[in-house]
């Protein structure tokens, strides 16, 4: 086993309003199929259950975005600020995303992989946007902050042999090599949705509330090139 890393402390992505849901008033809930009052034969409920399940299987990322707080702020008596400089501070420059209580977030890191990359999303402080880049090194496993009353993210319904959360071990990988504002990530997206581009379907404006938030290869290449431009 190997050594227990410091934690981090993120705040919860069920508890609070980010500043990126101050611009975006999407909903993070994952969008579901109703049948309405009207009835439907079995053969089309069983056409549309089959196109769910497929969309679903076909869904598959190798690249994040994920929102700490660079800020202090207190959380049920925890300061629960952790922005990159905290992650560069620890040992090995690694530590375990700790924290998350939302659904969606929890099961995204559950599919990460030792190695894919990350954006560090500063979030809920007076400049939000992307600091930097962080790596996966190790899988999703049981996140120990549920069980402990004194932690900020403490889950009383939770229970030991049937943990809710996970978390994963992220190292430092590097700075950007300039600040990547929300303000200009927003502007790239409104433009690729009025005209096409890669942001044009972007999670940060689409499933705004989420911590942890999945990216296409189209999407990680075009932010990740904007750091060699003047901002917009």
């Amino acid at each position: 086993m190997p050594p227990k890393k410091t934690t981090r402390s993120s705040a919860k992505s069920n508890k609070h309003t980010d500043a990126d849901a101050q611009h975006n008033k999407e909903s993070d809930d994952v969008a579901q199929l109703k049948s309405g009052k009207r009835k439907r034969s079995a053969a089309v409920k069983n056409d549309v259950e089959k196109n769910k399940n497929d969309d679903t299987s076909k869904a598959s990322y190798s690249h994040w975005l994920m929102k700490s707080e660079p800020e202090s702020r207190i959380e049920n008596g925890v300061d629960v600020k952790f922005g990159i400089e905290d992650l560069k501070a620890l040992p090995n420059q690694t530590g375990c995303w700790d924290g998350v209580r939302n659904y969606q977030a929890r099961n995204f890191m559950r599919d990460m992989k030792v190695g894919q990359l990350a954006f560090f999303y500063h979030s809920n402080c007076k400049e939000p946007g992307i600091a930097g880049l962080m790596k996966i090194v190790k899988e999703a496993y049981v996140d120990h902050t549920q069980f402990d009353k004194k932690d900020a993210h403490y889950d009383h319904s939770s229970k030991a042999d049937n943990p809710k959360w996970s978390m994963v071990d992220v190292q430092f990988e590097r700075m950007a090599k300039r600040f990547i504002s929300l303000a200009e990530l927003k502007k790239y997206h409104l433009q690729h949705k009025a005209k096409g581009g890669p942001l044009k379907d972007m999670a940060l404006f689409t499933r705004a509330r989420l911590s942890v938030q999945p990216l296409t290869a189209e999407e990680f290449d075009f932010v990740l090139s904007l750091e060699n431009e003047d901002p917009i």
